[in-house]
């Protein structure tokens, strides 16, 4: 009974001990956050919204699920995320005791000079009981900043999947533009070659010398030229979103018209607190401070005492019928304490530190970062929008103008410099409105992702 009382003893002692935690628990860092993000400040941001309610294209989000699923740098986020979990499981079973079985049998032989060999058997059973009581914490700390780092490789993975989506729909926007800029450039060949033949009636007709009839023809084979050089963007921006989807170059399947694409009016942004815990990239960062703020506890907790208690429960016996016969018990403590390292476990200490100080910076700049991102994607959907309205009424002018010149060259109040001028000035525009549609779907994506929106899963 008194063997019995000692090991109970023993047992709450190190249950006593073990609730003490010794350094600083992690506190996030006063980052002084601005007031709002805009002007009109809303509490509700569209960054909240599921992609799908923003990239409401069937064929966009057919590709973003294929690029969600089999994306290479998905997958590998994926296992790596799997990967930390397990270190997360190893870290946690290191708080609990370790039991091993052991089982040996031995033979002896022994001879004193004559014929014979004196024979002795030994046959033993164990069971080991292992387990280092965490006094101070260390092992806890140690837990925590695999647990942060687990939880870093998560959302690592989600700020991922932000990108991905985000990518997949500016490549595909882009696609598209390219799509409707090859459509306009292969109507204005139409219109030049239309412009050729009404110039080789009036040449041949004396109506007007050979050399408008020669300027039609530059015109035709200059707009020509950018023919090859579209279907080439157009076949390498395939190849660009077929990667994202994890496939081989192929066909990508799209819309054809660019107008028909939902642009919104006005975006609600949020409030500047709430874009901390929306952004998987900032919340990344700081639990990549919350392991170092850990591991800095880990350093401090090696510089005290550890104690690890083994224990044993085995039989032992020269016959192995009589095994079960002859048990035996063994329970022991070991005190190791550190007494002169030169230096080593506080420079650790001040290693640590150090590196706790510089997660401090990589966190205030990951959450300056995406206020700039932010902040410049709000300005862009702004300014872009007023650039559209601009370019489309360029667009109109351009082509009243340039109706209003071909009817008065055939008319022959003008000369055909003035109508290819004001055809070029159309192209132009033409060209133009289309980019300027472009970029406004680029700037919600951008702002859309600055804001934190696309990495949920949709349940």
């Amino acid at each position: 009974m008194k063997r019995k009382d000692l090991y109970i003893a023993l047992l709450l002692f190190a249950v006593i001990m073990t609730s003490c935690k010794v350094g600083k628990n992690y506190v996030r860092p006063d980052l002084c956050l601005p007031d709002s993000l805009e002007q009109n400040q809303d509490t509700v941001s569209f960054g909240e919204r599921d992609w799908r309610e923003i990239y409401t294209d069937t064929t966009l989000c057919n590709l973003i699920d294929r690029a969600l699923e089999h994306n290479k740098d998905m997958l590998i986020a994926a296992a790596r995320v799997k990967e930390m979990a397990a270190q997360k499981r190893i870290s946690t079973a290191a708080l609990l005791p370790d039991i091993k079985g052991k089982v040996t049998a031995e033979r002896e032989l022994e001879n004193h000079g004559g014929d014979a060999f004196k024979k002795a058997d030994t046959f033993e059973a164990q069971f080991l009981v292992s387990w280092e009581i965490d006094l101070w914490g260390n092992l806890r700390w140690a837990r925590s900043a695999s647990v942060a780092e687990y939880l870093q490789s998560v959302e690592a993975q989600q700020a991922l999947r932000m990108t991905i989506v985000a990518e997949v729909a500016q490549a595909y926007y882009e696609l598209v533009a390219l799509d409707t800029e090859l459509d306009i450039v292969k109507q204005t060949l139409k219109a030049r070659e239309e412009g050729i033949r009404l110039a080789r009636i009036r040449y041949n007709g004396g109506l007007t010398s050979e050399i408008p009839y020669r300027q039609a023809q530059v015109e035709l084979a200059r707009t020509a030229t950018l023919v090859p050089d579209l279907e080439r963007k157009i076949s390498l921006k395939e190849n660009d979103i077929a990667f994202l989807a994890g496939e081989y170059p192929n066909r990508i399947v799209r819309s054809h018209l660019l107008q028909g694409f939902n642009i919104p009016e006005t975006l609600p942004v949020g409030l500047p607190s709430a874009l901390l815990e929306r952004r998987p990239d900032i919340r990344q960062a700081e639990q990549k401070l919350i392991a170092a703020n850990a591991k800095v506890g880990v350093a401090y907790t090696n510089m005290f005492p550890r104690l690890a208690l083994t224990g044993g429960f085995g039989t032992e016996s020269t016959s192995l019928s009589d095994l079960l016969k002859s048990p035996y018990t063994v329970m022991e403590g070991a005190l190791l304490t550190p007494i002169f390292g030169w230096g080593k476990n506080r420079a650790a200490l001040k290693a640590k530190k150090a590196a706790y100080e510089a997660e401090v910076h990589n966190y205030e700049k990951a959450v300056l970062t995406a206020f700039k991102e932010t902040r410049n994607a709000i300005v862009n959907f702004n300014k872009i929008k007023e650039v559209y309205a601009l370019r489309a009424n360029l667009e109109h002018s351009a082509k009243s103008y340039m109706d209003l010149a071909q009817l008065q060259y055939i008319n022959g109040f003008t000369n055909y410099l003035d109508v290819l001028d004001a055809q070029r000035g159309y192209f132009d525009a033409q060209i133009g409105l289309s980019n300027a549609i472009r970029d406004e779907l680029i700037a919600i994506v951008q702002l859309y992702k600055a804001l934190g929106g696309g990495w949920r899963v949709n349940n």
